[in-house]
């Protein structure tokens, strides 16, 4: 919407009189919105966003252009975009109905042509991207993607956007492995459990972190370090008769990952936080 002012002037005997100001506006008779689907993210998550176009007009506005800047900001001396444009993933709607899909020009930026608005009618635009390297996942990160919507037909383009934050708090996985994987009549065997945190939080005590795990063949004779110090016998229970093995939640904490962005590319590396638990026995 843009207001437009006018005045006349009225002259006569070396006298200058001015009118009253008018106002007026331009209403665009198209209007948009942008949504993500989700709010969060973290690297590699596909997110998907919706742009709807409204026509209030009774002449239909063909050859609407979509360009989406997918995030995009310099790094070094290169544009580096922390969305990727998943091919084929563009559907395009008239009035709700399913259209053939629309056109895409370009990747990165995201560019569609040849979108038709209905007169009187709406169209509805949904994609998905990924979420890359150059997304910050570090606490208080974002990722804004604009969209500029523009026709012949049109007074003006129309910009719309939308913000994801990086999701914050721990992120765990755990990966088990065993030494020696062969063993000949009896012996011990040790038990390496890798907790990894992707988050920017650390965890701790309060997320009450517990580990359980079945041995089979049991463990006699165990013994349980924590980041290479001894596990008291208090943190952990354990069954000679079943194999049955749990911590006490909340003894064990993880500490939070770091993040590193090279100045040049503008990629993340993330550095995970680790804590590791070895399980010891003899079998056999």
């Amino acid at each position: 919407m843009a207001q437009f002012t006018n005045q006349a002037q009225l002259s006569y005997n070396g006298t200058v009189i001015n009118s009253n100001i008018t106002v007026g506006e331009f209403r665009e008779e198209l209007t948009a919105e942008k949504h993500a689907v989700t709010e969060n993210y973290v690297g590699g998550d596909g997110i998907t966003y919706v742009i709807s176009v409204v026509n209030t007009g009774d002449a239909a506005e063909e050859g609407v252009t979509v360009t989406d800047d997918l995030g995009s900001y310099i790094a070094g001396s290169s544009t580096v975009y922390p969305l990727t444009y998943i091919p084929g993933s563009a559907t395009y709607y008239q009035n709700g109905e399913l259209q053939a899909a629309p056109n895409v020009v370009s990747a990165a930026p995201l560019r569609i042509t040849g979108l038709t608005v209905p007169a009187g009618g709406s169209v509805i635009l949904i994609y998905r991207a990924t979420v890359n390297e150059f997304a910050p996942p570090v606490a208080g990160g974002t990722v804004t993607n604009t969209a500029v919507i523009d026709g012949a037909g049109m007074t003006s383009p129309i910009t719309v956007s939308e913000t994801v934050y990086a999701l914050e708090g721990a992120r765990l996985s755990i990966e088990k492995t065993l030494a020696p994987t062969v063993i000949i009549g009896s012996g011990v065997l040790t038990y390496t459990l890798a907790i990894r945190n992707l988050g920017p939080s650390p965890a701790t005590a309060a997320d009450n972190i517990v580990i359980t795990d079945t041995f089979n063949p049991i463990l006699r004779g165990m013994t349980v370090t924590l980041d290479g110090a001894p596990l008291p016998a208090s943190s952990y229970t354990y069954s000679e008769a079943t194999g049955v093995f749990r911590t006490v939640g909340g003894r064990i904490t993880v500490p939070a990952a770091t993040y590193a962005q090279d100045p040049f590319t503008g990629a993340w590396t993330v550095t995970p936080g680790l804590t590791t638990v070895t399980i010891s026995g003899t079998v056999g």
